[in-house]
């Protein structure tokens, strides 16, 4: 198959667009935001460093994309009320230490999440029931960050694709070509068969994708660092992709052996519907969960065999801590890459079940 047919597809670049705006509004509605605010890293009853606080502040989502010390980028704050939108920036709050007077309300970073709040500083339940946030936060910006990244690389080797037509590719196409072949040959037809082609583009963008977003989590510094697939937001968006794909191109055979199995005894149908039903949610279920869990959990190694220095209070424990991190963030890359590999592979495995044709 000709690879400039897949790159150039209206579809691959309609699936880019659809999951930047899916995403967005969804991150808003699920994102992880219980991180209490940078600096409080000291329990104030013991004396001592609170690990916690640093490791939650670093892998939930932010108004804030922390730079060096006390120094942040603030990132835009969009609210629609009841009584008309609303917009201003994040430093009004100056990291969650004061509330901000709009037009309509007072606002407050209540644990990261803008909240109305009355004159005495208390959550206002009334208002913020008319309150519907729509700001742009760190994992927003990081989203569209890696959807840039993806359109770069895929219209960039696409091109090249044109100019090359017959020849050996060179430079970053080189680079990008046996990834290509690899989900093409060992993930799409292998799994789903003569039909493969038409799920190369979801198939790539899932693929690419994730693997971005883990490589730009594990950069420590701007704009990296932000932990964009340990969002369970957004493994849900990508695994709810999976599931209506999959059930959307099922044919009669997989509807068939869910409602109306022939080696199952008509008595047994309906427990088989509860059974068959649970195994459709439960696939795209795993894969979110997934994602999430091997993300979040390689990110809070890392921080925790950091934050070793500071709970011993000792240089000495420098070297030990800094060598497992550094094996721990190598073992991260490959992680990155293998989360990739198995959400592609699974997605096309369960595709490939759906579409299956059955002989007789």
């Amino acid at each position: 198959m000709d690879l400039s047919h897949i790159l150039n597809s209206k579809k691959i670049k309609s699936s880019f667009f659809l999951a930047v705006f899916s995403v967005f509004f969804v991150v808003k509605a699920f994102a992880i935001q219980d991180s209490p605010k940078q600096g409080k890293v000291v329990n104030a009853k013991q004396d001592t460093y609170d690990p916690t606080v640093v490791i939650l502040e670093h892998i939930a989502d932010s108004h804030y994309w922390h730079l060096w010390g006390e120094n942040a980028i603030p990132l835009p704050v969009i609210l629609y009320t009841d009584k008309g939108l609303e917009t201003f920036s994040s430093a009004h709050f100056e990291d969650g230490r004061k509330a901000f007077t709009g037009k309509y309300y007072t606002y407050k970073l209540v644990n990261d999440k803008v909240k109305a709040v009355d004159q005495s500083g208390k959550i206002d339940e009334a208002a913020n029931k008319k309150v519907y946030d729509f700001s742009i936060t760190k994992n927003v910006v990081s989203l569209w960050l890696a959807c840039i990244l993806l359109l770069i690389i895929f219209f960039g080797v696409a091109s090249a694709y044109k100019k090359t037509v017959g020849k050996a590719p060179k430079g970053f196409q080189s680079f990008i070509e046996p990834v290509i072949v690899f989900v093409r040959d060992d993930i799409a037809r292998p799994n789903i068969g003569y039909k493969y082609e038409r799920f190369m583009p979801l198939l790539l963008t899932v693929f690419f994708f994730i693997w971005i977003s883990n490589m730009m989590g594990l950069v420590p510094f701007f704009p990296g660092g932000a932990n964009l697939t340990g969002n369970i937001a957004v493994t849900f968006v990508l695994a709810a992709m999976t599931l209506i794909v999959v059930n959307l191109n099922g044919n009669k055979h997989y509807w068939q052996h869910i409602f109306a199995p022939a080696d199952v005894p008509g008595w047994l149908w309906p427990l088989w519907w509860i059974v068959e039903l649970l195994g459709i949610v439960s696939r795209p279920f795993a894969l979110m969960i997934r994602l999430f869990a091997n993300i979040t959990a390689g990110h809070i190694i890392v921080l925790s065999l950091i934050s070793l220095i500071f709970v011993f209070k000792s240089i000495a424990v420098a070297p030990v801590s800094i060598a497992f991190v550094v094996f721990m963030d190598v073992l991260e890359l490959l992680v990155a890459l293998l989360q990739a590999f198995i959400f592609t592979l699974l997605t096309a495995l369960f595709i490939g079940t759906a579409t299956e044709e059955h002989h007789h």
